[in-house]
């Protein structure tokens, strides 16, 4: 199969030898694929985003083989320009698709749209989406009945590309993150809103994590270009129909519970036993504005208002992975969670007790071992396309761990029944649902953790992978193609 997407697999450096050393990349879509990487010959087209990455696209500009995780995937970078990189990641993917469909501006004063904008969505997302779709439809000469499946708010562009220079290709687009509502899309230029759901609707299959998600893109498809709807599933535009589908990605427990006994992990969570209090709350987050770090704060500090008794006997320990510190709504974002954390410490912190830990760092053997550790897990995301955070505690918690949840996040559609919910913008309805999980009974603590895990465990990794396949494949069938994995 043929994936595409902006990260790639594998990125790479240079060892004290000069040698090339490849490293594993980063984000939950290399753990989801990694199961087709080992039953299936897959060529993974992406971003060239090092000066050693770069070096390479130009070395072997039709790929090389790389072991993945037990398998092997061709890799096949593409080596930008890096002024249009710069535009494409930098001035329209990250400040301005993500915080449109997260639906986080501050409207009243942002986000406005004018001639750089317009230079860098012609010049760098157009740019950039151009060489994925024809890089993609490279590929598909050769192999015509193979799966191609782009990934994500980067390449929307790209699947209107494909169709141009390939109309038989077989391909899905799946979205990560949240589809907001068509009023929430209209913020961006008409063109542009219209060309990235039109860009999509070259797909045979478009797929989301949730039904909220599908049927919001659905209607954007309605009123935006005024396709037609048949059922919930079916859009009809440009004399083509394209199914629509809700996939639930999810993680691999043995993988987690092998990471859980790592020495690494078991250095941590002897750290970490060693200084917690008697009640740890946890959360495992960036530092993006979408993850709601400040109001998970204020939540916080108002709990501790509200129940003085709990002064020196709970703390807040938030593990934050730094987020895209070259953008400047983040660095602003960095330091208010900063800012509200030293509020928190200042106004009830003691000589031997300090209300919040922040730790900005990426270690992951740090949050995993948090996760066994919480007495609850603290997700409050003003939007989340999924939220694997809310999904990965559960699995290794060791102490009947509570989760309170955003039901804005996409694992609250599976989650629900077994989290306590809040609405993530309601600060006194999540101070109370943190005091109701420091709480609650031991007998209802241990009946949600179970249900947590069972939710989690009957969703395997496999099941989104295999799923979104069999949804192209009936896609594709409706006109006598099929789909062929070697």
């Amino acid at each position: 199969m043929i994936v595409a997407a902006n990260r790639p697999p594998v990125t790479y450096g240079r060892g004290s030898d000069g040698a090339l050393v490849p490293h594993r990349g980063a984000g939950g879509l290399v753990t989801a694929l990694r199961g087709l990487v080992a039953g299936a010959e897959v060529t993974w087209i992406a971003s060239a985003i090092s000066d050693t990455d770069r070096e390479l696209a130009r070395a072997h500009p039709a790929g090389r083989a790389e072991d993945i995780d037990g398998g092997s995937a061709r890799v096949r970078l593409l080596a930008h320009d890096p002024g249009a990189y710069a535009q494409f990641y930098g001035h329209v993917s990250n400040p301005v698709i993500w915080f449109t469909q997260h639906q986080l501006w501050n409207l009243p004063s942002e986000p406005s749209f004018g001639p750089d904008f317009v230079a860098a969505w012609d010049n760098g997302y157009r740019v950039v989406n151009e060489a994925f779709a024809t890089a993609v439809a490279e590929e598909v000469a050769s192999r015509p009945a193979a799966p191609v499946v782009l990934h994500d708010y980067h390449l929307y562009l790209a699947p209107r590309g494909v169709r141009q220079r390939a109309p038989g290709a077989c391909l899905a687009h799946f979205v990560h993150i949240p589809w907001p509502p068509p009023d929430a899309l209209r913020v961006l230029p008409a063109d542009v809103a219209r060309s990235i759901v039109d860009g999509l609707l070259a797909s045979d299959l478009v797929g989301f994590h949730t039904p909220r998600w599908r049927d919001n893109f659905a209607a954007c498809c309605v009123e935006l270009l005024a396709a037609r709807m048949v059922g919930a599933e079916v859009v009809r535009h440009a004399g083509r129909e394209i199914r629509l589908t809700a996939r639930p990605i999810s993680v691999s427990p043995d993988d987690l519970h092998a990471m859980a006994q790592s020495a690494p992990v078991l250095a941590e969570e002897d750290a970490l036993v060693a200084e917690r209090g008697e009640l740890l709350i946890v959360r495992v987050d960036r530092t993006d504005p979408s993850k709601n770090v400040v109001r998970g704060f204020l939540a916080f500090e108002l709990l501790l208002e509200r129940h003085p008794e709990l002064a020196g006997r709970v703390q807040l320990l938030a593990l934050l992975d730094p987020s895209r510190q070259d953008v400047p709504a983040y660095v602003a974002y960095r330091a208010a969670i900063e800012s509200a954390a030293a509020r928190a410490n200042a106004r009830f912190g003691s000589a031997d007790w300090m209300p919040v830990r922040l730790e900005i760092e990426d270690n992951f053997a740090r949050s995993v071992a948090a996760y066994k550790q919480y007495d609850v897990l603290f997700v409050n995301p003003v939007f989340d396309g999924m939220n694997l955070v809310a999904k990965e505690g559960p699995l290794v918690n060791t102490r009947a761990g509570c989760v309170v949840l955003s039901d804005n996040a996409g694992a609250h559609t599976e989650l629900g029944e077994a989290v306590l919910s809040v609405n993530p913008f309601d600060v006194g309805q999540q101070a109370d649902a943190l005091y109701d999980a420091l709480t609650l009974p031991p007998g209802e603590r241990a009946s949600r953790a179970s249900l947590l895990r069972a939710a989690v465990v009957a969703q395997p990794i496999s099941a989104w992978t295999d799923g979104l396949l069999a949804d192209l494949a009936e896609a594709v069938a409706s006109d006598g193609r099929r789909i062929e994995i070697s």
